[in-house]
């Protein structure tokens, strides 16, 4: 056969294949997806259709499996049937409107409902709130509830895993999730499982990836939560891992990096929300039910009678979803500020509701400022962000850089002079559509009070970035952050 002809039907088969494709791709893609991670996807697969369809075969899904999905959906309908124990049912009249509205929003979207009698203390330094959750474990005398994205059993944590052990020796039951793939990859993890089986703890993967066991979703859709609940009473949650202060990696040892971060603990009704959520992961990975013996009832807390005793509301959020939860609070929050928007973030990659949510607080005449890390730890992440930072400072948007070799990972954000939220969640896509996160919103003078010392603490540190040194940044890296920029919208 001639060998001409052989080409062109290569070339002919080639091509049609690409078409069939390409035209399969602009069917499927779209669907239930944002027009921008459509647009990336679709682009990927017309320039690069081989490594572009592997990829979405892999990763393309953004939703957990439906029987995941739907256990979500039957917890948050248990939850609705009990939430008139000890909650507001019906929102303060002395509140804003508009922040009516957003608690509303948010018990219809996680079924949790807000609190009122709350205290809460912030804790900024990272070995003394180990050593504060680990004390707190040895008050301990029914149950104590811990979930982390990662684990590691280190001289930080040593502490903390001997508070389990003396709670397991006390007769406490002692129960811990921790996320499967990022815990898996934290060096001499087979130790501190094994440490665990030791100690009598009963642990949990979160979000498993073992195909062969039936346990399988999109590998980076992962539980990204962090959270302790000692006997219903007292809750921990924030930004810190259940690990040291280099996450126990060499690399990160060998550039000398530190992960800064911001944690608080609760009191109050608000604590069942912080134990529900622990509750509904616990019976989604493993089919238990602890609802009876382990779930104590707001009514049954302590309620504070201070005048700065705080409102608070536990906002969920995920690919058990069907909306993204936390997105909508940030948004929902920075479009009701008046004066002031103060941001922290240590992975800050937005979608185009939330630079213009931002942006648009400036053109209000806002006081809007954003912490980050002078470095960063993830090259594309750190990179994708860049992209951001001219949009910003052209806005108004004053940006503060945390000093290397500092990893700011505090999440937390102010809205005027009375509402925060802090949590687990960034303000990238990833937080907003892949990862479960948790997030607590907060109404209170005295806690913004504590946030703006912390935010004071990160300007004195810091440094702020000019929108005249922006703009000497070498053509080089600012290609690399526009590039980084198109990937993340990957999801």
């Amino acid at each position: 056969m001639d060998s001409g002809f052989l080409a062109n039907l290569t070339w002919s088969l080639a091509a049609l294949v690409h078409a069939a494709i390409v035209i399969t791709a602009l069917i499927v893609i779209p669907r239930g997806r944002k027009p921008t991670a459509a647009m990336a996807w679709i682009l990927l697969i017309v320039v690069l259709p081989g490594v572009g369809v592997v990829l979405y075969l892999v990763i393309g899904n953004f939703r957990l499996p439906a029987k995941r999905r739907a256990e979500q959906a039957r917890i948050d309908e248990i939850i609705r049937g009990r939430v008139t124990d000890g909650a507001l049912t019906e929102t303060d009249a002395s509140w804003p409107r508009w922040f009516q509205r957003v608690v509303q929003q948010n018990q219809n979207l996680t079924a949790l409902p807000a609190s009122d009698g709350n205290e809460a203390t912030l804790l900024p330094h990272y070995q003394e709130s180990l050593d504060a959750m680990a004390a707190e474990l040895d008050t301990a005398t029914d149950f104590v509830h811990i979930e982390f994205f990662i684990v590691g059993w280190d001289d930080s944590t040593r502490g903390f895993f001997s508070a389990m052990e003396r709670a397991v020796a006390r007769g406490v039951t002692v129960r811990l999730l921790a996320d499967y793939v990022a815990t898996k990859k934290v060096a001499d993890s087979s130790k501190m499982l094994a440490e665990l089986d030791r100690i009598g703890v009963k642990w949990a993967w979160m979000l498993p990836v073992e195909p062969f066991k039936g346990k399988y979703q999109r590998p980076d859709l992962r539980n990204h939560r962090k959270i302790v609940v000692v006997d219903g009473r007292v809750a921990f949650m924030g930004s810190q891992n259940l690990i040291a202060r280099h996450y126990d990696s060499q690399k990160n040892i060998k550039r000398g990096l530190k992960w800064q971060e911001l944690m608080t603990r609760l009191t109050g009704p608000v604590v069942a929300s912080v134990n529900t959520v622990f509750l509904s992961d616990w019976l989604i990975e493993t089919g238990e039910d602890l609802s009876a013996t382990a779930q104590v009832p707001p009514s049954q807390l302590a309620v504070s009678t201070s005048p700065d005793a705080l409102q608070c509301q536990v906002v969920p959020s995920g690919p058990g979803y069907d909306t993204e939860n936390n997105l909508r609070l940030f948004l929902s929050l920075i479009y009701g500020a008046t004066e002031k928007v103060i941001l922290t973030s240590p992975y800050f990659v937005p979608d185009e509701a939330m630079v213009y949510a931002i942006t648009s607080a400036c053109q209000r005449g806002l006081e809007v400022q954003l912490f980050v890390s002078e470095i960063g730890d993830q090259f594309m992440v750190w990179h994708a962000q860049r992209s951001y930072y001219q949009v910003l400072l052209e806005a108004g948007v004053r940006i503060f850089l945390y000093p290397a070799p500092f990893i700011l990972h505090s999440k937390h954000f102010s809205i005027d002079d009375d509402i925060a939220v802090i949590g687990s969640s960034n303000m990238d896509i990833r937080s907003f559509s892949l990862n479960s996160e948790v997030s607590l919103m907060v109404r209170g003078e005295s806690f913004v009070a504590g946030m703006r010392e912390v935010e004071q603490a990160y300007r004195d540190a810091g440094r702020e970035l000019t929108l005249e040194e922006w703009r000497r940044e070498p053509a080089k890296a600012t290609f690399l952050d526009g590039l980084m920029r198109l990937t993340s919208a990957l999801n």
